[in-house]
């Protein structure tokens, strides 16, 4: 068994468990299409903004919107995925999604800034339905726990890479081509990531287990109070949940890398600030990638060792937006930056696999709602605040030095909540 699992987790690993799993192949490549979309978009919708604007605070709302509404949606939005067919749901939020980015090109001017607002709104909404969905099928297609892990660190591996990616050539694209060529291929991302959805095969029994979804279930808050219930009943499972949370304390840098890239970084000549807002971002990627990939050989799925990554993880994060306050230096900064953001990955996905393990199928659905919507809640509130300091006179410096403090505080509450599983283990 052990040495199994430290076979498990490699380039080998990921190419056999995509050569051998239709289902999370097809699911993989929807990831892989779509996300690369998205930091493409991102990197548009942050500059278009700041020109638009000459405000933080106005990605401070960005991302208050890209972030908040899930908070509000993610109650329904987990009892729809626990009652309904997962993958119907994620076709219809990319099909949604593609007439929202496309309408993004109406923005032209600082008069219709407020249509921004708008369409970031119902894109969240969105994705809100969407991303549940995706985290609860992983554990009906992988065929045992130990490729669950490995379906787990591959798929924050891809989000790391896009990441990386998207974002470094976001820049790239809207210095040599424009901004609407971002918001097109977007779009088209999603037409892509629907159509692999649609071509999955797979039997999702939880739809089996219910009666027949109506319109009167919409307000019925039952289910959403049964999950609640269901999630009170081990305190380790709302620890483990409160993990994404503590994510959202270091969720201004949202604020604070774009920051860096216009206001302290800009390269020379036009379009240099949004191409150094995406070096940043993509070191951020590269960060992302760094610790996804390194995660499996840290755990091995070992879950007192992901349990102490996660602890180690927080304490790395912390660090390294310390030093990016004090970074002289583009280079230095995305060294930084990259190092926190593998720490929070690795984070991501060990509490992302605990809670899988964790938790009943029938559940799993409103479990991840609240898993994100505790992230999101944070991150935004966070983001925003950051935002109106920097509008205020703050120096985004401080900003950055403000939030590696606030990396501890998770990085505690973690270590005092693990008395939760040494009393589980005694009983």
């Amino acid at each position: 068994m052990a040495e199994a699992a430290s076979r498990s987790y490699s380039l080998a690993a990921y190419g056999r468990l995509l050569k051998t799993n239709r289902e999370f192949r097809l699911l993989w490549l929807s990831q892989v299409v779509s996300e690369l979309g998205d930091w493409l978009y991102a990197v548009a919708i942050y500059s278009l903004l700041l020109e638009l604007t000459g405000e933080a605070k106005s990605v401070g709302i960005a991302v208050v919107l890209q972030l908040l509404p899930q908070v509000f949606v993610a109650p329904m939005a987990g009892v729809l995925n626990d009652r309904l067919s997962r993958r119907a749901i994620m076709i219809f939020a990319d099909c949604v999604r593609v007439f929202i980015v496309l309408a993004m090109l109406l923005v032209t001017s600082a008069s219709m800034v407020w249509l921004v607002w708008v369409l970031l709104f119902f894109e969240t909404v969105m994705w809100a339905l969407f991303e549940p969905g995706r985290s609860a099928i992983v554990p009906n297609i992988a065929r045992d726990e130990a490729e669950m892990m490995v379906a787990n660190a591959l798929s924050s591996t891809t989000w790391a890479i896009n990441f990386a990616i998207g974002s470094g050539l976001g820049g790239l694209v809207a210095y040599h081509f424009g901004r609407p060529v971002l918001f097109v291929l977007n779009a088209m991302s999603f037409v892509v990531s629907a159509a692999l959805l649609a071509a999955m095969n797979l039997r999702e029994t939880h739809t089996e287990e219910h009666p027949r979804f109506g319109a009167r279930d919409l307000v019925d808050f039952k289910p959403a109070l049964d999950g609640l219930r269901y999630i009170r009943r081990d305190s380790r499972l709302v620890a483990t949940l409160m993990v994404k949370a503590g994510m959202g304390l270091l969720g201004a840098h949202w604020v604070i890398l774009p920051l860096y890239g216009e206001r302290i970084f800009a390269l020379p000549g036009a379009g240099g600030g949004a191409l150094s807002m995406s070096l940043l971002l993509g070191a951020r990627g590269v960060g992302a990638l760094i610790g996804s990939f390194s995660s499996g050989y840290w755990a091995k799925a070992d879950e007192r060792r992901m349990r102490a990554g996660i602890f180690w993880a927080f304490v790395v994060a912390a660090v390294s937006y310390g030093l990016l306050s004090g970074a002289p230096t583009l280079a230095l900064a995305c060294a930084a930056v990259a190092m926190g953001h593998a720490g929070t990955s690795m984070a991501w996905v060990f509490s992302t696999t605990m809670l899988q393990s964790m938790t009943e199928d029938g559940y799993r659905g409103r479990v991840f709602s609240a898993d994100f919507s505790g992230l999101f809640l944070v991150m935004s509130l966070l983001s925003l605040v950051a935002s109106m300091a920097v509008d205020a006179g703050l120096s985004v410096r401080t900003v950055a030095l403000i939030t590696g403090g606030l990396g501890l505080v998770p990085a505690l509450t973690w270590w005092w909540s693990q008395r939760f599983w040494r009393v589980a283990q005694n009983r």
